[in-house]
C-alpha cells in the first residue's frame, strides 16, 4: 500500500528543493464511497504534479465537543474502507487513535498511526503506536512549545521505532483561537524528523458555544504559502468535495476542486528553497 513513500521520507533528510509531501483527505470517513471519490482526485492530481501523497481520513471521531456529532460509520467497517483504498489506489493510508486498543486495530490496516494533539504526552498510547511497527505521526500539541515536543519523538524511539513525524496544528490563543508560531518547524526539525504543517486545523475555531467548532478557510492559502516557505516538510489538509456538508470540521476545509491550484503555487515556493 505505498510503503515506498513512507520510506523516502525518512532516507531522504535533506528535502530542501524537492516537492513537499502531502498528507490530505476528508476529517472522517463519512460512508462507503466519498473517500475513494477523494483519494482517487488527489492521487491523480499529486501524480501529474510529482508530489508523494497520503491519504488521510479518521476511522473514527471520538473527540466530538457535542453528544449528538457524528462519529464515524462503524470501528470495523471503516478500518476496512480506509484499508481498501490504499490497496485501490496503491497509496499509504494515515488515521488517527485514541488507545492502545485502537492503536492495534488501526496498525493493521493503516501505514501511518496519527496521535491526536490533544493526547501526544500520552505514554501508553505513544508506545502502543510506535509498537506496530508503523510510521507514527505526532501531533504537537495545542499546549506545548515545539522544543517540549522532544520528548514525545523521544518515547516513540525509545520503543525502536525510527518512523515518527511531527505535525504543526498551532497554539491556543484564548479560548477560541489558534496562532501558529513558524519558528518551530526548524525547531522540532532539529530532532530529525520531518515536518509537517496542518494548515486547516491551524484555523480552526473551537470551543464555540454552538458546540461546533468553526474556521477560517478563506486563509487557507495564506497559510500554507508561509507553510512551505517556513520549510515544512510535508503539508496537511483537510479536504471535501462540499465542505458545507461535510459531518466534521467542515468550517475549516479546503473545497476539493480548489486544490491542484493551490498545490501548483506551493510548489513555486517550495522551488525557491
Amino acid at each position: 500500500m505505498g510503503n515506498g513513500v513512507i520510506s523516502r521520507l525518512f532516507l531522504d533528510k535533506d528535502r530542501g528543493g524537492k516537492p513537499f509531501f502531502l498528507v490530505a483527505g476528508p476529517c472522517v470517513l463519512e460512508d462507503d464511497d466519498m473517500g475513494f471519490r477523494i483519494a482517487g482526485e488527489i492521487t491523480e492530481i499529486t501524480g501529474r504534479l510529482g508530489i508523494p501523497y497520503i491519504f488521510k481520513a479518521s476511522y473514527k471521531k471520538a473527540n466530538r465537543s457535542r453528544l449528538d456529532s457524528f462519529t464515524g460509520i462503524g470501528d470495523e467497517k471503516a478500518l476496512k474502507v480506509l484499508g481498501d483504498i490504499g490497496k485501490r489506489f496503491a497509496i499509504p493510508v494515515l488515521t488517527d487513535v485514541h488507545s492502545e486498543t485502537e492503536a492495534a486495530m488501526a496498525g493493521e490496516i493503516a501505514d501511518v498511526i496519527q496521535i491526536p494533539a490533544f493526547l501526544c504526552r500520552q505514554t501508553e498510547l505513544l508506545l502502543s503506536a510506535a509498537n506496530t511497527g508503523k510510521a507514527v505521526n505526532i501531533k504537537k500539541g495545542q499546549f506545548l512549545s515545539p522544543g517540549a515536543m522532544r520528548f514525545a519523538v523521544d518515547k516513540v524511539r525509545a520503543a525502536g521505532n525510527d518512523q515518527v513525524m511531527i505535525t504543526e496544528r498551532g497554539s491556543m490563543f484564548g479560548y477560541g483561537d489558534l496562532v501558529v508560531d513558524f519558528r518551530g518547524i526548524p525547531q522540532m526539525q532539529a530532532f530529525g524528523v520531518p515536518v509537517i504543517y496542518d494548515v486547516t486545523h491551524s484555523l480552526q475555531r473551537p470551543n464555540q458555544e454552538s458546540g461546533v467548532s468553526g474556521g477560517l478557510p478563506g486563509l487557507i492559502e495564506t497559510m500554507a504559502r508561509a507553510g512551505i516557505a517556513a520549510g515544512a516538510d510535508g503539508l496537511f489538509v483537510e479536504t471535501h468535495p462540499d465542505p458545507e456538508k461535510a459531518k466534521s470540521d467542515g468550517a475549516n476545509m479546503l473545497r476539493l476542486n480548489r486544490l491542484e491550484e493551490l498545490l501548483v503555487k506551493l510548489l513555486a515556493i517550495r522551488q525557491t528553497l
